[in-house]
């Protein structure tokens, strides 16, 4: 059974001025709060706060004897504010930015009496938000997870946004088009290939992959709303812990305390593993506790989805409660 819960934010002052009354839901798993370290799991775009049980996306990460093991952690998980599940549509979305988010989730914390954390922990413009809430919040967590993301909007990815939105606006049927144009992002060439090899469906005499991409386009619009799709590819646009440059990216890095884990993706075409590695070879000039870890797969940017025995090795010694840090670089 899900149990989702409701926490009111009103009043919220976006960072351009605009007052929102946020509907902030979330879900608890594992140790009740208080009784254990407590990590936080931001979801990715189409994603939710059920990353565990039957149904959550995260399952074979969180749970019973899983590298996030719920015997020992508390594990909390926040909805994007009008993303759909279980809580208010936002209509206004283009007055917020991921910034907005990440100070919201970070009020939700306070008013669950929360002030430490021992990891954050998210991929994609989950990823994203660990980033904009450890600029934000510098010593609110002991270990921060970027996974599959970087803190910032790069040139490719403001370009597919742009892309999206056209097809958001503009398409017929907007949420399946904007899927199939989003699969390819997430996905990489040579899974395709592997996956697919140029067959053909047996039934509609067309090719595989074609079948493929337009079920995804069907299964998302059965249970994602068009708001909220918009509303999430807009936050996708606007990470960016400098503020544009406002402060300076070294002096931000610096400030954060806590561990940082970058987790790229060798194959990942939206956030790639090039920009991650420039992430941390700039950070790790101001910071020694950075370290960087490499999902090896050819399955592209959803190979966080995907390799999850990889992601229990490269992140097993962060959930152990005597750690030894390294780094796979």
């Amino acid at each position: 059974m899900i149990n989702v819960n409701k926490l009111n934010i009103e009043n919220y002052i976006s960072f351009d001025g605009t007052t929102f009354d946020i509907e902030l839901t979330y879900e608890l798993f594992g140790q009740p709060l208080g009784e254990s370290p407590i990590v936080l799991i931001n979801h990715a775009l189409t994603g939710n706060s059920s990353v565990s049980g039957s149904k959550g996306w995260w399952n074979s990460i969180v749970g019973d004897k899983k590298l996030i093991d719920t015997n020992n952690y508390t594990v909390l998980a926040f909805n994007f504010p009008g993303n759909g599940y279980y809580g208010k549509l936002i209509d206004n979305y283009e007055n917020l930015i991921l910034r907005d988010i990440a100070k919201i989730f970070i009020i939700g914390l306070e008013k669950l009496k929360i002030k430490k954390l021992y990891a954050i922990i998210g991929g994609s413009i989950g990823g994203g938000l660990v980033w904009e809430i450890a600029s934000i919040s510098p010593n609110i967590s002991e270990n921060y997870i970027p996974i599959a993301s970087d803190w910032k909007s790069s040139d490719w990815l403001l370009a597919n946004t742009r892309l999206q939105k056209q097809i958001l606006n503009n398409s017929s049927n907007p949420v399946h088009d904007a899927r199939i144009h989003a699969m390819l992002c997430y996905r990489s060439p040579l899974s395709f290939q592997k996956k697919f090899d140029r067959s053909v469906n047996e039934d509609t005499k067309i090719f595989n992959v074609e079948s493929w991409l337009l079920y995804h386009g069907k299964k998302l619009q059965k249970r994602f709303q068009l708001s909220s799709y918009k509303l999430m590819n807009h936050l996708l646009s606007t990470i960016d812990i400098t503020q544009g440059g406002k402060i300076n990216f070294e002096d931000i890095i610096a400030n954060i305390k806590g561990n940082i884990f970058i987790v790229s993706v060798d194959s990942d075409l939206f956030f790639t593993d090039c920009q991650n590695r420039d992430t941390f070879y700039k950070a790790c000039r101001i910071k020694d506790n950075i370290f960087f870890k490499t999902i090896r797969s050819v399955h592209g940017h959803d190979a966080f989805l995907i390799e999850f025995d990889q992601i229990n090795k490269l992140l097993s010694t962060v959930f152990k409660r005597e750690k030894v840090l390294d780094s796979n670089f």
